[in-house]
């Protein structure tokens, strides 16, 4: 019986998901002796794509939604105005205007106005903005409802005024024997605050755009750069995803734009019109923490700790149309009409066992997505500040020293700087141990920082070297030899460690702004030389 009960636990434990990961970063380790900067990077490179491309995937789909909702939005009211047009009415020009505009100024989602055109051409009615249009026998949305017979959407064109560029949908008109007699037309400006502005003033991410394309015309109907609107795509050959997109291949992938600028983008289809969304990021952008943690392995020359990402693919709901009450929910929440939430379970049956589904799969995505962002919590602080201290990195330090130097130079203020090195840190490494260096280091960080002000910024820059940057001093010299006297006393209190006292010295250099420089490189090197000029005097003085 202890026998199975052993070999059952054994196997658990060969499933766990802890054991494997477990598993693989003992891989990367052994592996790390060989190359460890390069697997590393390589490693990341590929988590974090496959991070990046799903959630601009995500990004890219839930916009595509978003302009499929508002084409289909105003399809329907321009097929429910063309069912409601009076028949008589067609023969009657001034009553079809008043109808036309009355009906356009209770849903104006057509900002360039609505026009009915006859079968030959001539305009029957328009309402008020709509006089500027070209003839309607010079689009191609006239002559593409009498090819079809069926509802159309033109090439996007530019706005006679120049201001925008904007949109025609076309629906036919049909008499009581089911005869096309006339065409409704609805325009719109692209960047109609109802329609399709967010395209162009979002971003995704810092410098990421949005691209909108039309693939039967090849042309791109919006973008997050001005310059791209209604110009043509690039010909075949320049980009190869591009090339992909345009022949049906929805998806993710890295292509180098017309510019040179190497490029992750994810592909969605709008289904109504057949156009197709891209969101896209530099990949310097979107991979750019991969670089913040090779730079952290390269400066500390630390053991590598390995951040398996877990990715899990994000499933759908798929929709059930027969499953009407359920289905209706589904596609609120995906407009955003109606929050996400569980849905409720009324009855044990079909319908109850995919609400059931639905909100089992609710919380796992909501766990996952906890977890995700507590994911880059870490990783952002892991980019800025020591792993062993707890303290600002030099990344972190430079750009607040950048900051304190804008702000002073526009508000005429001053501050100081603290240049810190550790008498007597080797020995005591070297003698007692890494763990007694390390809680030394630590012992000193704590210490630092009780001595100045919550404003101020400590940081560990290097081995055994610590700044500190004393902001907003009206005595910036003065100052900064009072807080240089409470670190050494501060730090000279001994660490007690594993049954043992160990005691350390500071030297210190100070540079002040503006006296010893007007720019964060001179203002370091000043205070570096200081440092070493006291610990050259305090050398001296030992040995008198």
């Amino acid at each position: 019986m202890r026998f199975n009960q052993l070999m059952a636990r054994l196997d658990r434990l060969r499933r766990s998901i802890i054991t494997r990961l477990l598993l693989l970063a003992i891989t990367v380790v052994m592996l790390g002796f060989l190359g460890r900067l390069t697997v590393l990077r390589s490693i990341l490179m590929a988590d974090i794509g496959t991070l990046s491309a799903a959630h601009q995937t995500s990004i890219a789909e839930y916009a595509a939604r978003d302009v499929e909702d508002k084409i289909r939005l105003r399809l329907d009211l321009l097929n429910g105005l063309a069912a409601a047009i009076p028949s008589r009415a067609l023969a009657q020009p001034q009553r079809l205007d008043a109808w036309l505009n009355e009906h356009h100024a209770i849903q104006p989602f057509f900002s360039a106005g609505l026009q009915l055109v006859g079968e030959h051409g001539a305009v029957l009615a328009a309402t008020k903005g709509s006089e500027t249009l070209s003839a309607p026998a010079a689009n191609d949305w006239f002559a593409g409802v009498k090819d079809t017979q069926a509802t159309y959407i033109g090439k996007p064109f530019r706005l006679p005024d120049g201001s925008d560029a904007a949109l025609t949908m076309a629906v036919p008109v049909y008499d009581d024997a089911g005869t096309i007699t006339a065409i409704l037309a609805g325009t719109s400006a692209i960047n109609a605050p109802n329609f399709l502005h967010l395209l162009a003033e979002k971003k995704v991410g810092e410098t990421g755009d949005f691209l909108l394309v039309d693939p039967r015309d090849r042309v791109f109907i919006t973008a997050g750069k001005p310059d791209l609107v209604l110009k043509p795509v690039p010909p075949p050959g320049l980009n190869s995803l591009h090339d992909m997109a345009m022949g049906g291949f929805r998806g993710t992938g890295i292509t180098t734009n017309v510019s040179g600028v190497e490029e992750l983008a994810a592909i969605a289809s709008v289904p109504t019109p057949g156009w197709f969304l891209v969101a896209r990021t530099p990949t310097a952008e979107a991979l750019r923490p991969v670089d913040h943690i090779v730079d952290l392995v390269i400066r500390g020359s630390i053991v590598v700790s390995i951040v398996v990402f877990s990715i899990l693919l994000v499933m759908l709901p798929r929709l059930f149309r027969p499953l009407t009450r359920a289905a209706r929910q589904l596609h609120l929440m995906a407009t955003g009409e109606q929050e996400i939430r569980a849905l409720p379970i009324d009855h044990a049956d079909e319908v109850g066992e995919v609400a059931k589904g639905f909100n089992f799969l609710l919380g796992v995505l909501r766990e996952k997505e906890s977890a995700l962002r507590q994911s880059e919590a870490r990783m952002t602080h892991l980019a800025h500040h020591d792993m062993l201290t707890g303290l600002p990195n030099r990344a972190m330090f430079e750009d607040r020293l950048d900051q304190v130097l804008n702000r002073v130079q526009r508000q005429s203020g001053s501050f100081a700087l603290l240049y810190i090195d550790l008498d007597g840190f080797k020995p005591i490494n070297d003698k007692s141990g890494h763990a007694v260096g390390d809680a030394m280091l630590c012992h000193v960080a704590q210490r630092l920082q009780d001595c100045v002000r919550k404003s101020d910024t400590v940081a560990r820059i290097g081995g055994d070297e610590f700044v500190i940057l004393l902001n907003d001093l009206e005595e910036p010299l003065t100052g900064a030899v009072l807080v240089a006297e409470q670190c050494r006393n501060a730090a000279s209190q001994p660490l007690h460690h594993a049954g043992q006292s160990f005691s350390i010295g500071l030297s210190i250099g100070i540079a002040c702004y503006p006296a010893h420089g007007r720019s964060a490189g001179a203002l370091l090197r000043h205070a570096d030389q200081a440092m070493y000029r006291m610990k050259k005097m305090q050398k001296e003085d030992c040995l008198e």
